[in-house]
This record gives structure tokens, sequence and C-alpha cells, in this order.
């Protein structure tokens, strides 16, 4: 039956009101609705990325450390970052680390240049051949250029025969700022004049990164040592020094300077001036190479390859939470007598109680122990502070920052030497940022674990779902049962 036909006109009229008045209802609080989700919209795009986007990456690849905010935060001069990148070539993660530059302070200026458009803007800067999603970070005028490849880093894996990258943007942003808004960098000055080995690749490259500048120095054309070094370094000498060079260098710690030294055996003589320098501290440099007996402290089936044990300290600390292991090749064995109140000897790396030295150094003709080889357990790096807060890291190695060594140690041995360096020069927040891999990382489990993970994926978790789905089917018939 059509009731609405027997409605009279008025009663007709309000109900069409009352159908207006809610359709008008429900019509303002859609468009009232569409605003303010236009304006939580509009709003939220115009927050920080650090504030909308949340880094769940097991690395935190999308994530900036402190030492960076810290850097960023004392900024009082502008600093420009030019992108250098052609448009729709943008890399995604190198824009999420410049947005997270930009949003964290008001003297960083993000400014892209496609090099289509601005084809010379480079040549400013670098003579190198620029590739898409290169930086410039430029304050005044002091300027560095970070290619792409210094932000994917690739580096060989000698076990795998493969490459490992990682990203090392925000490392290489932080420094370059860095530097930019110092122009008083720190100074290390290598000596010269005693065969020393040229700094290996690798090494080198990490001490520019950090704003390191490394000049050279020789003790036979000067009076004193320089007031502006921050630490005097001895890499790889082939030959000794003399007693008024050792007499000038023991002077200068004395007094509060800072000595960091990678002098292993040598093929022709000793360096016993050199090693005199320790002797003053309680260490005495035994003759020969080390040799190793324990299968666990040697590496590649070469005794002589060692891998020590690690001591906690503050250039250590970081290796040991991350499970990095130093290889010390063709080392010196250092025996600590002992230490008084006027200084601290600290045995950073120490080989096993089967250790022992061959005193036929690289003559030797077995690996086996002869009369006249000196029992271990040896230190082959210590540190060494006195009271006047000179300090002493030495590495009993000339070979240990070669770069195929710090290739099969992925990289600790470098990390190692640079941690002995932060601790000596002073370490500035840039330092502190590392790489990060983006290797994957694969999840192991046991066999066991596997095959329990495979009865209940393929049979427990259906037959409970078959079972629910019959459950529900039952219920709602009994209920239709019920209603008829």
């Amino acid at each position: 039956m059509n009731v609405w036909k027997y409605l009279k006109p008025s009663e007709k009229t309000q109900k069409n009101k009352i159908a207006f008045r809610g359709g008008a209802y429900s019509l303002a609080i859609t468009g009232v609705v569409l605003a303010l989700l236009i304006v939580v919209n509009i709003f939220v795009s115009a927050l920080p990325a650090s504030m909308t986007k949340y880094d769940i990456s097991s690395t935190k690849l999308y994530s900036i450390t402190s030492n960076t905010k810290v850097v960023v935060n004392a900024l009082e001069q502008d600093v420009t970052i030019y992108w250098i990148v052609q448009s729709g070539e943008e890399d995604e993660v190198i824009e999420n680390l410049l947005s997270k530059y930009d949003s964290l302070s008001d003297h960083i200026e993000i400014v892209k240049k496609n090099p289509d458009v601005f084809p010379t803007f480079a040549e400013q800067y670098t003579d190198e051949t620029v590739q898409n999603n290169s930086l410039v970070v430029e304050c005044g005028e002091r300027s560095r250029f970070i290619s792409y490849s210094d932000i994917y880093i690739q580096e060989a894996d000698m076990y795998s025969y493969s490459y490992n990258t990682s990203f090392d943007g925000e490392g290489a942003i932080t420094s370059a700022i860095d530097y930019v808004v110092n122009e008083e960098l720190p100074q290390i000055y290598a000596l010269e004049g005693h065969g020393e080995a040229e700094l290996p690749s690798s090494f080198a490259e990490q001490l520019e990164k950090e704003n390191i500048e490394v000049n050279t120095l020789s003790l036979l054309t000067v009076n004193s040592i320089p007031e502006e070094a921050d630490c005097i370094m001895i890499y790889a000498p082939t030959s000794d020094i003399s007693e008024e060079e050792k007499e000038m260098l023991a002077d200068y710690v004395t007094d509060g300077g800072k000595l960091l030294v990678m002098a292993g055996p040598t093929e022709d003589g000793t360096l016993e001036n050199l090693y005199g320098l320790l002797e003053d501290y309680g260490v005495t440099a035994n003759d020969g190479i080390v040799v190793e007996t324990d299968r666990d402290y040697y590496a590649f089936q070469a005794p002589y390859v060692l891998l020590p044990d690690m001591a906690d300290s503050e250039i250590t600390d970081s290796l040991i939470e991350e499970n990095y292991y130093p290889i010390m090749p063709i080392s010196q064995g250092l025996t600590v007598d002992g230490t008084s109140a006027a200084q601290t000897v600290t045995e950073l790396l120490t080989t096993s109680g089967s250790s022992f030295s061959k005193i036929a150094g690289y003559d030797l003709a077995t690996y086996e122990k002869e009369e006249g080889d000196i029992d271990g357990p040896f230190a082959v790096a210590v540190s060494v502070e006195n009271e006047s807060d000179g300090r002493i890291v030495w590495f009993a190695s000339s070979s240990f920052l070669e770069d195929m060594y710090n290739a099969y140690s992925s990289g600790a041995n470098v990390d190692m030497a640079m941690n002995a360096v932060s601790s000596l020069i002073g370490e500035s927040e840039a330092m502190a940022i590392r790489s990060k891999s983006l290797n994957y990382n694969y999840l192991t489990i046991s066999e066991s674990t596997s095959s329990l993970l495979k009865v209940m994926m393929i049979g427990v978790f259906p037959l409970l779902y078959l079972g629910v789905g019959i459950c529900v089917i039952l219920t709602r018939r009994r209920m239709q049962n019920e209603t008829v």
C-alpha cells in the first residue's frame, strides 16, 4: 500500500523539509570533514621529513646521528650544499638525507643544480668527472666536492671475491661541513728521513675525510718540533733514528706531545733508538718476528699473520662492540715490564700464551720453535700516557695498515688506527661517523626451527583456519533454523 498519497499536503511538505535538512546536514558534515582533511594534509606536507618519516632499516640508513646534529647545530656561518643531478635522476636516499640537513639548521641551504642547465657549474670545484647525485659543500671561499662514488663506497671482499657496498653520505657531508667552516684543522706531522713507507691509500683517504692535514717533518733540519703539530706520526721506517732524534721525540712526549708509531721488524738491523722511546716507560721490544701456534690466533694458515686479543680501551671498544678483529702481520713482540705512578701503559693487542718470537726474523726457515726463540705472550700494540698528558700509541707492525690486510680485516685495521688518531688529537664529532653497510643481512635458523615453521605454516595454520570457517558456517545455519 502506498501511504505517501494519503498524506495531507502539509504533512508532505513537512516530510520534504525534514529530508532536505537531513541531506543538507550530511552534505555540510562531509564538506567540513573534507576541508579538515585538506588542511591536515597541507600542514603535514609542510612538516620536515624528520617528523613525517620513520627509519625502520637495520642500519638506520635514513637517519642521522647525534654527531651530525652537534656539528650542524653549532653552525654560525651559512653553508650551501649544491646537489648536482639531472631531473628525474634523483637518488631517494640522498634526497631524504639532504632534507634532514635542511631541516636541522637555518644556516644550511640545499640548491639543486641540473648539469643539463648548468653544464659548467662543477668545473669551478673539481677536475673529476661529475656523476649524477654528486655534491658540493660551500661556505665563503672554502668548498669541498663529494663524488657519488664517495657516497656509495664499494670495497673488495677478499673472502667472497665480491664487493661490499656501504653508504657514507652522512659522514661525507658532515665532514665537508666541518671542513668548510673551520680554517684551522688538526695537524699531523709524518716523520721522514728513515726510509718511511708511503701512507696506504685507505688510511690516507680516511685522514683526509676526517679533515686532518698531514705534513712531513725531518728532525734533522729543525731545532724543535713545530708548536702547531697536534701529533707526530712515524710510519714503517726501515732504518733507525739517531740518538739526537730520539731525545727530541722523548722530550716532546714528556712535555705533553702526542706520538703515533707503526713500526715492526726490519729486514736489515734493528730500530734500537726508536724502540728506546718505549723503554723509558717499561716496555721492551723483543728481537725477531712473533709466531703463533694457536690456530685461533692467526689467519690464512700463516702463523705470522696474527689475530690478537683486544683489551678494553677507547681505541678498541668500538671494534669489540661490533665484532671486528684487527690483523697484525709481521709484528715485533713487546713485553710490558711494569708501570709507575708517573705513567700508564695499556696493552691494546696481545698474543696467546703459546706464541713466541722467532729470532731469525725475516730469515726464518720454519714456524717451529727453536733454541733461542723467546716465549710469549706479547703485546703487539700499546698505549702509553705520562703525568704531563703526553701520549704514545704504538703498533708493532709496519704492514698492518696496508690495503690488503685492511681489506682482510674488513676495515678494522684502519678503524683502529683512526681511533688511535682520535684519542691522540681529540676526536671531533665528524670523525665518529662511520659508513652504513648496504649488504643484505640474512637470518640463519637451525634445521629444527625450519622444520617446526614448515609444520606450522603448511599444516597447523591452514587446519586452524578451516576449523574456524566450519564453526562459523554451522553457527549461522543453527541461527537460521531457530529463526524459521
